[in-house]
């Protein structure tokens, strides 16, 4: 019997070691992170502590003098496109752990596009990487989910690249997918700045779900003697004593300067963001993702 091939085997591990758990926490309450595009409408009711009050029908409400909201029944289709930033900075990784960024990206994809594609939906991929841009096309079934990692693997890895600019990527995107759809946009957003308005006009016409990738040495560096840094965006190597405190204190302001300039970016944007870490659990991750999104569709807007 011919061995499986390298995308069969990341998606019966992540089937047996992901997908199956997370069957039993959210009982199949997906919709926490997928939502379909359009919408039909249902039926009124009497408002209930707990709903989103986006929801509540003014007119109604006026004639009625107790509150009511409009439901919908979604559709049961959803389109999903993944947007994924592949620059040499999502190359990085916690020496000796086998979890690179890059990693984490892949096994993340293909758990959504598994979950998706399972029940009918459509998954399709726009990557930014050492290759350029290349597109997957959307397609549906437990193939177009092999096709999306199988692809993913082939990406090459590209050293002493320019500065990452996710904004030819977001623009991309806006231009190509024209129907409404789920969004999935994943990226560390180290690079340069300026895709806060074609990430704000992207979220507008789409569902969007924006995951940031980090990994906890890019922020806290630890106490290893001298090192060989290099900046994995333009290849640059610099020799460093990480014993030396006061340069491990200069490496966090310098992190926590870069994290403020980014949550700032999302606010310009109106987008808010998850993170996923090189050492989160991913089915933990998930469940806080879902759990996050759930919890602001209820907020005031």
């Amino acid at each position: 019997m011919a061995s499986a091939s390298a995308p069969e085997r990341i998606l019966q591990r992540l089937d047996w070691q992901v997908v199956r758990r997370l069957d039993g926490l959210l009982q199949g309450d997906y919709r926490s992170l997928f939502r379909g595009g359009g919408s039909d409408f249902a039926a009124l009711r009497e408002y209930q502590f707990g709903d989103d009050v986006r929801a509540i029908d003014w007119n109604v409400t006026a004639r009625m003098t107790i509150p009511y909201v409009r439901e919908y029944l979604e559709d049961r289709e959803i389109t999903a496109w993944f947007l994924l930033d592949l620059s040499p900075s999502v190359d990085f990784g916690t020496v000796g752990a086998g979890r690179e960024k890059r990693t984490v990206l892949i096994d993340f994809v293909t758990t959504l596009a598994r979950l998706l594609t399972r029940r009918g939906n459509r998954v399709g991929m726009i990557v930014s990487g050492g290759a350029g841009e290349h597109t997957t096309p959307a397609g549906s079934g437990r193939v177009q989910v092999l096709r999306l990692v199988e692809d993913l693997l082939r990406e090459p890895r590209l050293e002493g690249a320019p500065f990452t600019d996710l904004a030819p990527l977001l623009e991309s995107a806006h231009r190509r997918i024209r129907r409404r759809s789920m969004i999935v946009l994943i990226s560390d957003f180290i690079g340069v700045p300026g895709w806060e308005r074609p990430l704000e006009l992207l979220n507008r016409r789409h569902e969007l779900l924006a995951v940031r990738l980090v990994d906890p040495r890019e922020i806290d560096l630890p106490n290893v003697g001298p090192v060989l840094m290099e900046d994995a965006e333009t290849g640059e190597q610099l020799y460093v004593d990480t014993a030396d405190a006061r340069f491990r204190q200069r490496f966090r302001a310098a992190a926590d300067a870069r994290e403020a300039a980014v949550a700032a970016a999302f606010g310009r944007a109106r987008v808010e963001a998850v993170t996923l870490s090189t050492d989160d659990d991913l089915v933990r991750a998930i469940v806080r993702m879902a759990t996050e999104r759930r919890l602001r569709r209820r907020r005031p807007a």
